[in-house]
This record gives structure tokens, C-alpha cells and sequence, in this order.
């Protein structure tokens, strides 16, 4: 079995997919000749040609609407944006059209289409390139938001994310891009999307994180008897092993980049709150970045929710 990185675990997954099904198209900026930006595409343009690997102009509206026009003619996309920071010209086609087409056809037809796109901080890059905006597409109804947390689930998830009769949005971690590796299995396995993992077992606190926070989690919190959830899919997101969770505990620690006003964690506190509430021995805490736009490279550490406050949030909850 091969141990790859997160890159060469998506490579791996679109290839296989795209060997399987040939309805399956990638297109966005250098996706083709250079292999994305973060070369997650090297090599399928050799393999599998230009009608199926598409390299397209600096222009995000257009590359999910094309996308979105292919979905519903039949053909599987695969629409990449090269950093989340660039996804927001692309909004009114994913909100207004990608997201509503089951609806608006009652159920008679839907876009199976999915957006790649690097999110997150801790790669040192200019503005824009390193957002963590993921609670904007968790309010839209109609799209799946998925956010792979190491290479074996990020293959699992994307061959779900590829076969889903639905628009996906896949965010995939750049701080996790090629710092862990593990054994990711050639040949097809899945991993269902709107189900979370018990990454690690315990009893006095459950932590929620999601994306590179997860690494940054398990490696601080080893000294502590923490539970730590992470969630996989935010949007539809698991309730069941959520709520199952800090029942056991009844203490919740949610750890995320985004800014922490309306971020996700907002939503997870908030249904914590109203379906377990008595089961809480201490408040709802947020470990989260600030309400700030995310600084340059001297900052970023500064910006990012970081050991010593993750530990300071988990000691505060174990004296309640």
C-alpha cells in the first residue's frame, strides 16, 4: 500500500475516477499543462487529454458556470479554483444556479458538479491566498461542504464528493498539502460525506476541529483526555456524533481558522445548545481566529489558533 501526501492522494482519487468514468472532466486555471497550482492534477493531462483536462482563462464566474452548464448536460465537472480567495467572483453562479437547480426543477434534476478549491492559512502566501471562508457556502441549501483532514480521507471523500448527484464543495487544507503522510490504498474505497470520525477517544472534554486544526488538536492535546471530533463534512453536518459526544463529556471545545463572528462553530455551539444543554457542565467555548482579515506571512502564527491557546481554552472548561 502507498503512503502518500494529500496531493498525491486526490491525484490518485481523480485518476481512478476518471478511469472509471468517463463523464468526468477537470477544468480550471493551469489544471492541464502545469498540474494546478499545487501540481494536484500533474500528470492527468497526459493521460486523459485536453477534452477532459481543461485549462481555462483567470476567471472563476466563468469556470463554475461552465462547470454548472456541464453538470446538467450530462457530464461530471471538476471546477478548481486555485485558492478559496479567489471562489468569491463565483458566487452568484454557485448560489444562484449551482445550489438550486433540484429545487427549482422539484426534484427532476440536479448539477453533479464538484469545486476543489485550497482554503486555509500556514503557507506564508499573499492576501487572498490563504481565506478561511467556509461558513459562507454551510448557508447555502443545495451544496455539500467537505473538508478533508489528511491523505486517506481526502481520497475517501472525494470519490464520494465525484459521485454525488449534488453540487460539493471539497476545501482542501494547503498547510496539510505535503506535511502528513499515510497509507492510502490504490483501488476504490469511499467514505460517506455527512458523517464525522472520533479521531481520538476520551472522557473529560470533547474538541471539535476540522481541516488542519485537527493535526494541531492531536498534537497539543495529547496530555489531556480529550475526544476529539473531526468533522469531515460541514454541511449536511453529524449531528448524531456530535450531540453523542458532549453527552459523554459534557464539555465542548470548537476549534477553527475562520474568524470566529458567524464562523461555523457558531452553528455547532448553537445546536449544542439547544439539544444538549443539560448534559453541559461548563459554557460552549470557540477557539477561532480573530475578526480580522488574514495577515501576512510575519502574522499569520499570531493569527491562527495556536497551542497554547487551544490547552488554555481545555483548562478554563476542566475547572467548571
Amino acid at each position: 500500500m502507498p503512503t502518500l501526501n494529500m496531493v498525491q492522494a486526490i491525484n490518485l482519487a481523480l485518476r481512478e475516477e476518471m478511469e472509471r468514468d468517463d463523464r468526468i472532466v477537470l477544468l480550471g486555471e493551469d489544471v492541464g499543462k502545469d498540474g494546478g497550482v499545487f501540481r494536484a492534477t500533474d500528470g492527468l493531462l497526459e493521460i486523459f487529454g485536453e477534452q477532459r483536462v481543461v485549462d481555462t482563462p483567470l476567471a472563476e464566474s466563468g469556470i463554475v458556470g461552465t462547470a454548472i452548464g456541464m453538470a446538467l448536460y450530462g457530464l461530471r465537472p471538476v471546477a478548481e479554483i486555485q485558492f478559496m480567495g479567489f471562489i468569491y467572483p463565483a458566487f452568484d453562479q454557485i448560489f444562484s444556479h449551482a445550489t438550486r437547480y433540484r429545487n427549482r426543477a422539484r426534484g427532476r434534476f440536479s448539477c453533479p458538479l464538484v469545486i476543489r478549491t485550497p482554503y486555509g492559512a500556514g503557507i506564508k502566501a499573499p492576501e487572498l491566498h490563504e481565506e478561511s471562508s467556509e461558513a459562507f457556502f454551510c448557508h447555502m441549501p443545495g451544496i455539500k461542504v467537505v473538508v478533508p483532514s489528511g491523505p486517506y480521507v481526502a481520497k475517501g471523500l472525494l470519490l464520494s464528493a465525484l459521485r454525488d448527484p449534488d453540487p460539493v464543495i471539497f476545501l482542501e487544507p494547503t498547510r496539510l498539502y505535503r506535511m502528513i503522510r499515510e497509507e492510502v490504498p490504490e483501488g476504490e474505497y469511499t467514505l460517506p460525506l455527512g458523517k464525522a470520525r472520533i479521531a481520538r477517544e476520551g472522557n473529560d472534554v470533547t474538541v471539535i476541529a476540522w481541516g488542519s486544526m485537527l493535526e494541531r488538536v492531536l498534537k497539543v492535546l495529547a496530555p489531556y483526555d480529550a475526544e476529539i471530533i473531526d468533522m469531515l463534512t460541514l454541511s449536511p453536518f453529524d449531528e448524531e456524533t456530535v450531540l453523542r459526544s458532549v453527552r459523554k463529556t459534557g464539555r465542548v471545545i470548537i476549534v477553527h481558522e475562520a474568524p470566529k463572528t458567524c464562523g461555523f462553530g457558531a452553528e455547532l455551539a448553537a445546536t449544542i445548545a439547544e439539544e444538549a444543554i443539560l448534559h453541559l457542565r461548563g459554557p460552549i467555548l470557540r477557539v477561532a481566529g480573530p475578526d480580522v482579515p488574514v495577515p501576512l506571512a510575519k502574522l499569520v502564527e499570531h493569527y491562527l489558533p495556536d497551542g497554547a491557546k487551544i490547552c488554555a481554552a481545555v483548562d478554563e472548561l476542566l475547572r467548571y
